[in-house]
C-alpha cells in the first residue's frame, strides 16, 4: 500500500463502508465509526487497533507499525506506506473493520481475520 488512495480503495472493499473524514483528515468509515483514516504524520496513515494487538505488531515490525506519543493513548497505530508486507496490512485494517462494524455485519462476514 503505496498511499492513501491505494489504502482507501482497498478498505472500501469492506462491507458497508464509505469515505469519510475524521478529525478533518480523510478516513474510510463503517457504521459511522472511523477504522482508517490518513492521519497526521507523513509517510504513514492511521488504522484502529486494540492496545494489546497494536504492541504486538509494532515490537514484531517496528519499520512498518509504529506510533507518536499522541497515539500511545488510543486504540491505534501508524502504518508507513510501501511495507514490503502489503498482506499482513491488509489483515490489519480487516481486523480494524472487523472490530467496528456491527455483530449483524461481523456474523455475515465471518469470524476476525
Amino acid at each position: 500500500m503505496k498511499d492513501w488512495a491505494e489504502v482507501a480503495a482497498f478498505a472500501l472493499t469492506l462491507p458497508h463502508t464509505e469515505a469519510s473524514t475524521s478529525y478533518g483528515r480523510p478516513a474510510i468509515k463503517t457504521g459511522g465509526s472511523m477504522f482508517v483514516s490518513s492521519g497526521h504524520e507523513a509517510g504513514s496513515f492511521h488504522v484502529r487497533s486494540p492496545f494489546a494487538e497494536k504492541e504486538v505488531l509494532i515490537d514484531t515490525d517496528p519499520v512498518t507499525f509504529w506510533q507518536t506519543p499522541h497515539y500511545e493513548r488510543w486504540p491505534g497505530l501508524l502504518v508507513r506506506y510501501g511495507t514490503a508486507d502489503a498482506d499482513r496490512v491488509r489483515v490489519v485494517v480487516t481486523r480494524a473493520w472487523w472490530d467496528m462494524a456491527s455483530i449483524t455485519r461481523r456474523k455475515v462476514f465471518g469470524d476476525r481475520p
